[in-house]
Formats: C-alpha cells, structure tokens, sequence
C-alpha cells in the first residue's frame, strides 16, 4: 500500500508542479503583454496631452497678438481686457510660451487702464 502511494506521488506532484510552473509563466507573459499595453496607452494620452498643450497655446498667442494689436493702436486698455490679457498671458506662460508674447504683455502693462466713465 505504501508503495502504490508512493508511486502515485511520484507520478502526481511533477505533474502538479509542472502546471503549477506553467500557470506562473502564462501569468508572467500576461503581466508583460499587459505591461506593454499600458506603456502603449500612457505614450498615446502623453501626445495627445502635449499636442492638446501646442494647440491651446496658439490659440492663447493669437488672441493676446489680437488684444495687443488693438489695444496698442488704442493707446489705452480697459480693465476688463487687461484682466483677460493677463489671465491669458499667465496661462500662455504656464504652457511653456515664448518670449515674444512677454515683450507684448510688459508692453501691455504700460498702456493707460480705462475704467468705467474714462
């Protein structure tokens, strides 16, 4: 009796453990597979991210050019567009903006502030 159980075992366990050592590198390729998804993922919303950023960043230095434009040839600036031009500006620079819109934002700061009544 002995000797059947042994053998019995002799037979089972490098069977189990052999599939219990296929489960472990089944779970490992899922693990790389799923690693290799999620970097692929991350990358795509990464350049979608950064190319959201450039597009918002032109759209900010096309309406502070315009705001400059007009407000320059004005000789003056309302409060309430100040305030947008500054605003603007703050978020223009947060995204990396260049040094071109800085000259016009300390141009801008120089104009006379119009508020109501003026």
């Amino acid at each position: 009796m002995k000797e059947i159980i042994l053998q019995t075992y002799g037979i089972v366990l490098p069977i189990v453990l052999g599939y219990i050592v296929w489960l472990l590198k089944e779970q490992k390729k899922r693990q790389q597979k799923d690693a290799i998804e999620r970097n692929k993922r991350i990358a795509d919303e990464n350049e979608k991210r950064d190319a959201n950023s450039a597009g918002t960043m032109l759209l900010l230095r096309v309406q502070l050019i315009e705001y400059h434009d007009r407000y320059m040839k004005i000789g003056s600036i309302p409060s309430y567009a100040y305030e947008n031009f500054c605003q603007m500006y703050e978020a223009y620079h947060r995204l990396g903006g260049n040094g071109m819109v800085e000259k016009m934002h300390d141009e801008i700061q120089e104009l006379h502030l119009k508020r109501k009544g003026d």
